[in-house]
Parts: structure tokens; sequence; C-alpha cells
């Protein structure tokens, strides 16, 4: 148990000194903020960028093309979507104590673009509600996660980069199609 518990705080450590190594290499010549930075504010931070980044690529790829496939072995547009929906739902869901069966079906992803983006931003809605209830208090706070126990900042961290993972798809299929992804705006 305590070697768990001192393995978890070290994976926790190590990813936020990773994940806040990479946020400075990318944003060279921008102020330094005053704010002290927290395992909080910093998985909040992350999870708030990849969430805006998310529902544009949604909206931005046409309906018509929510079945592209770049090749026959690989997932729909639709389906990175939706599976960003259910991820989303069975981690949030566990960090505020919803039940699995509880949880709502994802659509197929034959189902029209507006089906599909709503559950998208109905999970978001769960996982905001997940993200404003960390606090520095309960973030090691060991929680029940289907047939396992995770701590809310490891649900949250998983979280954050499993969405920067399908975000990365969701980007290339739009490229592929001549679109522009959202952090690639200027």
């Amino acid at each position: 148990m305590n070697l768990s518990l001192n393995l978890s705080r070290c994976v926790v450590v190590t990813a936020i000194v990773g994940v806040n190594s990479l946020l400075v290499a990318q944003a060279p010549g921008k102020p330094v903020s005053t704010v002290p930075v927290t395992p909080f504010s910093d998985v909040q931070r992350g999870y708030a960028a990849l969430k805006g980044n998310i529902l544009k690529s949604a909206d931005r790829m046409p309906a018509e093309n929510y079945s592209y496939r770049p090749t026959p072995e690989v997932r729909t547009y639709a389906r990175v979507v939706n599976h960003i929906t259910e991820a989303q739902w069975h981690s949030c869901g566990a960090i505020n104590g919803t039940a699995a069966e509880a949880q709502p079906k994802v659509s197929e992803e034959t189902a029209d673009k507006a089906t599909i983006v709503a559950a998208l931003n109905a999970s978001f809605a769960e996982c905001d509600k997940a993200f404003a209830s960390l606090t520095e208090a309960n973030l090691l706070q060991m929680i029940p996660s289907g047939p396992s126990t995770r701590s809310r900042i490891g649900l949250a961290w998983g979280t954050v980069s499993h969405d920067n993972e399908q975000y990365a798809t969701l980007a290339l299929y739009l490229r592929l199609k001549g679109l522009v992804p959202p952090s690639s705006e200027k």
C-alpha cells in the first residue's frame, strides 16, 4: 500500500514536471506568469485548452465528412469523436461518482453530426463538473474507476492525456480534408 501510494505520487510529480516542461518549451517569448502553478491549476489549464480545440474540431468538420476515414483500417472521424465522448464519461463519471450504468450510451458512429456533437457536449459537461470538483485537498483521494481504484488527479490527467492524443487524430483528419485545426489558427 505505502509503495503503491509513493509510486502514484512519483507518477503524478513526473507527469506534472513533464507537462510543465512541454508548456514552457512551446511558449517562447511569452512572459512568465507570476501565478504559482499547482497540480490543480496545471490539470485545469490543460483540460480547458483541449476542450476548446476538440469542440471546435467537431464543429469544423462538415457533416458529410464525419464518415471519413483515411484508410479502411482506421476509425472514422465520427468514431474518434464518439471515442472521446465514451472515455470522458468513463473517467469524469468516475470522478463524479456516476455509476457506469447511469452514464448515457454513445450514439452509433453512423448517427448524424448533431447527435454526435450533442453527446460530446454532454460528456464535456460531465467533465466540467468533475474538474470543478477537484481541489488541492482531494487530488490524491482514491476513488473507484471500473474494476480498479485510481486517484482523482490520475483520472484527471488521464483524461487530459487521452483527449490530447485524440485531438491529434482529429487535427490530422481535418488537415487531410484541407481544413485548418483549431490549434493552428493564427
